[in-house]
Formats: C-alpha cells, sequence, structure tokens
C-alpha cells in the first residue's frame, strides 16, 4: 500500500500561472508517417545504421536474482502471469530515476490504480528493491512509501539461470511504455524494444529536451525501423516539476509545478486510432499531483522549445559555475547576464528560422486547422514569441521561481555523470546545421558558437569563475 508520513515542510515553487490549464482532450491523429529526406543527425544514423533484428529480451524479476522471493505479490515487485487485459492497462516505466519516481507515485494513486511495472537498467537495482521500502518520494512535506503497487523488472537479452525465465511482456506486444531515462539512452532504448511495440502501443518519452521524432527525423525513423507501416503511437511530456535524487528508489519533490501531454507522431493505418493513445493520456491527464493536462500536438512543440531555451541556458552554465540556479539572475548588468543574452541571441535565430521552415509546416497546420489563424500568421506570432526580447522576459521570470533549485545538469555534474548537454544546447547546434542546409546542398550559416563553445566547456568538466566564464564565451 501506499504511506504517506508528516517530515519538515519545504517551501516550494510552482510554474503553474504561466502555463493555463486546459481541458482534458483526446490526441488528434495526423498525418501518417512518410520519408523525408534529410540530414541524419549522429542519433538517427547510429540507429539506422545498425541491421541487426530486434533483440529477444528476457524480463528478470527479483526471483532470478534472490530464490527466497516467492512470486506471490509480496511486495519484492515480482512479476507475475499477465493475461491480455492486464497488458492493455499495465504502464511499464523504462528508468527508475527521478521522472521515472515521480510519475510512478503519481499513476500509482490512480482510483482505480493501473498496473505498473518499473523496468531498470541494472541487474544489482533487483537486489536493492528486495532490501528497500520501495519507492519514496517526499512532496508538500508528505512522504510517499510504495512497493505492493509495483512490479519490478531487468530487461536483458541474457536469460536467467535461476527461477523463471519469461520473455517481455509475455512475448506479447507493449501496450503502454513511459520512457523515463537520461534523454542521451531514451532512443537507443526504445529501439530495442521494436519487437515488442506496434501500431496498438503508445510510448510517451519523458526526457526534458525536444523529442528526437518530430519532423523530418520521427518520420524517417518510423519508416525505416518499423518498414510494415506498424509503428507505435509517439507521445510526450513536458514536466516542469522539480525533483531531485536522494538516493536509489528515493527522491524529494522539491518543487511541485505542472506536466502537459500530448501526441509527436500517430500512427493513422491503424483505424480506429489505438487505444492505448487515449488511456496513457488520460492516465497521465488525471494522475493525482502530477497536475496534468492534454495538449495538441502544436501546443506541445511549442512548449518544447520554450522549456529547451530555459534548459540550454540555465543547465549548463549552473554546472559550470556550479552555483543554485539564482545565481545566473542577480546581477542584471554582469558577465553571467551578458553570456544569457548572447545564448539568448543565439537560440532566437535559430527557433525563429525553424518556425518559418517548410518541415515544421505539419506540425503548425495541426494548431490552424481549429482555430480561423492562417499559417502565415501563426508563423508571426511564433516568431515574435521567440524573439531576443521576449525570450529573456520569459527566462528571467522563470528565473526567479526556479531560483532555490538545483538544476538536473548540475547534480549530473556534481555526482560525476554524463550530462544532457548534447539533447539541450546540442539540438540548437544540430538544428542550426540542419537549416542551414538548403535544397541544393549550400551551406548559411546559424551562429551558435556560444552554445558550441558552451557544450565544450561542460564536457571537459570545467569549473569556472565568472570573469573566466565570460572569457571563454563573450571574446
Amino acid at each position: 500500500m501506499a504511506i504517506w508520513t508528516r517530515v519538515v515542510s519545504r517551501p516550494q515553487k510552482s510554474f503553474l500561472h504561466l502555463y493555463p490549464q486546459k481541458v482534458f482532450r483526446a490526441a488528434n491523429p495526423m498525418a501518417a508517417y512518410s520519408t523525408h529526406p534529410s540530414h541524419q543527425p549522429a542519433w538517427l544514423k547510429t540507429l539506422l545504421d545498425n541491421k541487426s533484428p530486434a533483440p529477444k529480451l528476457y524480463a528478470w524479476s527479483p526471483e532470478n536474482v534472490d530464490s527466497s522471493t516467492n512470486g506471490n505479490g509480496n511486495g519484492n515487485g515480482t512479476s507475475t502471469q499477465s493475461n491480455a487485459d492486464d497488458l492493455d492497462r499495465r504502464i511499464f516505466i523504462l528508468g527508475v530515476g527521478n521522472l521515472g519516481r515521480l510519475y510512478a507515485s503519481c499513476l500509482s494513486m490512480q482510483s482505480p490504480r493501473p498496473p505498473i511495472t518499473l523496468v531498470v537498467h541494472r541487474k544489482e537495482l533487483l537486489s536493492e528493491w528486495i532490501q528497500s521500502p520501495g519507492l519514496e518520494i517526499t512532496r508538500l512535506g508528505k512522504l510517499y512509501s510504495g512497493k505492493d503497487e509495483f512490479q519490478i523488472e531487468w530487461w536483458t537479452d541474457e536469460a536467467p539461470t535461476q527461477g523463471p525465465v519469461r520473455e517481455v511482456a509475455q512475448a506479447s506486444k507493449i501496450r503502454n511504455l513511459l520512457v523515463a531515462t537520461k534523454a542521451a539512452a531514451a532512443m537507443p532504448e526504445a529501439d530495442k524494444l521494436r519487437r515488442y511495440l506496434d501500431s496498438g502501443s503508445s510510448v510517451a518519452f519523458l526526457q526534458n529536451g525536444m523529442s528526437k521524432l518530430w519532423p523530418p527525423h520521427g518520420q524517417e525513423y518510423i519508416s525505416r525501423r518499423y518498414p510494415d507501416n506498424d509503428g507505435p503511437n509517439i507521445l510526450a511530456c513536458v514536466t516542469n516539476h522539480g525533483v531531485l535524487s536522494e538516493g536509489p528508489f528515493k527522491s524529494l519533490h522539491a518543487s511541485p509545478a505542472d506536466t502537459a501531454i500530448g501526441p509527436v507522431l500517430l500512427n493513422n493505418n491503424t483505424q480506429p486510432l489505438a487505444p492505448s493513445v487515449t488511456y496513457l493520456t488520460e492516465m497521465i491527464a488525471t494522475a493525482p499531483d502530477l497536475n496534468a493536462r492534454s495538449i495538441t500536438r502544436a501546443e506541445l512543440w511549442v512548449s518544447q522549445i520554450q522549456k529547451l531555451v530555459v534548459n540550454s541556458s540555465i543547465n549548463p552554465l549552473t554546472a559550470v559555475l556550479r552555483r543554485k540556479n539564482g545565481a545566473l539572475f542577480e546581477d542584471p548588468n554582469g558577465v553571467i547576464a551578458k553570456v544569457l543574452d548572447r545564448l539568448l541571441g543565439e537560440s532566437s535565430a535559430v527557433l525563429q528560422t525553424l518556425i518559418n521552415h517548410p518541415s515544421t509546416t505539419e506540425i503548425l497546420a495541426d494548431s490552424t486547422g481549429t482555430s480561423t489563424k492562417s499559417l502565415d500568421v501563426l508563423r508571426e506570432e511564433l516568431t515574435l514569441r521567440f524573439s531576443h526580447d521576449q525570450l529573456r522576459t520569459m527566462l528571467y521570470k522563470i528565473g526567479h521561481i526556479v531560483r532555490d533549485n538545483t538544476s538536473s545538469m548540475l547534480q549530473d555534474a556534481r555526482a560525476g555523470k554524463p550530462t544532457e548537454i548534447r539533447d539541450f544546447n546540442g539540438w540548437l547546434v544540430e538544428t542550426a546545421d540542419f537549416l542551414g542546409t538548403n535544397s541544393s546542398g549550400q551551406q548559411r550559416d546559424l551562429d551558435v558558437s556560444c552554445h558550441r563553445a558552451l557544450i565544450a566547456l561542460v564536457e571537459s568538466g570545467a569549473v569556472l569563475d565568472e570573469a573566466e566564464l565570460g572569457k571563454q564565451l563573450l571574446s
């Protein structure tokens, strides 16, 4: 059962007033998958160059690492046989870091509660789960503790040598999957699951940064990896909650805020649309404490871009300076403010070009279908919204809200872990390269030199003071 215990209250910040609530509605279908000629980014080329068939994967449970667990659902998270109805309702959460814990805890408080399987990335975590009190997350001064609510598995191509031998999803199809890994691992891990995904599956990516499956690369990936037009439905979430790790399976929900979920690519070859799309969207949109809402495809795209601007500005600078978010905004005329202006200027130029690029027509057209606005008017409004001045106003407003928070990139840098810099600033650099190549192959430069330099600093593990930062990024 889930247990709530009163603990010391902590001050909280929220994004709620920046994102008005919307009434839940089912995601609208969109154009069928098609291949667009494109400059392939590194992640796509790597996946497409791998010609190996999708692997057969085994679902290890605690029984496979500790024979004393008996599979009776006694709180050890042991897997049980799943029937078709169970798989239709079961939500698999791939990755049990901060975001995975947040979504798992909130979904487990649904009534009726959906069956939930946590999927860890290391076998050792199965043993740690057995000895642990389960998933713990402190929110608004209360401790959520849940164990019996979850099954837990580790997926690998290696068959277990003790205990039951089970294939992922009982060799059937996964209907509802949340990918909560780090951004760099999200697509490689999801790609391994092609054997267990089809047009009846819905996959929601929870990572910060832009979904890699937006046009034009999403259609190319799906058409190449699912050549029979049976690719899964792709959703994504924009999560504004602040969550800090306090150890394995334990997090602090430091800044409750809000979440949005919407479609990136839906498979219209299946009519009617797969029930999993509405089911998974509703489960997230109505989960207690997620404060979530369903948004349209165009709204999701814009929301991801807006959050990317924040993440690519705040996160890497806090990592290099080893300071909390608020330190970036203390002196509006100082060196850090000038660096932020340089980053925002480059981001604005890239995003305004992208908004007016043919590759975004399909996305933005979804919005004009339910509005009196023409595509040209919508693009004009978005171009203004992503101007340098408006981005600066937005960034400083959010910076004030999250001033007491420690960015995820600073947490990773302090822990010596790889950061998500390539999925924030790197996405802007890749997009600038894509936009800079026209149909005849000629190059038109979009300056992203400050973002490139910042990527190099973060990846080298540099720790600088303000003066050194200015020399590196403003010279």
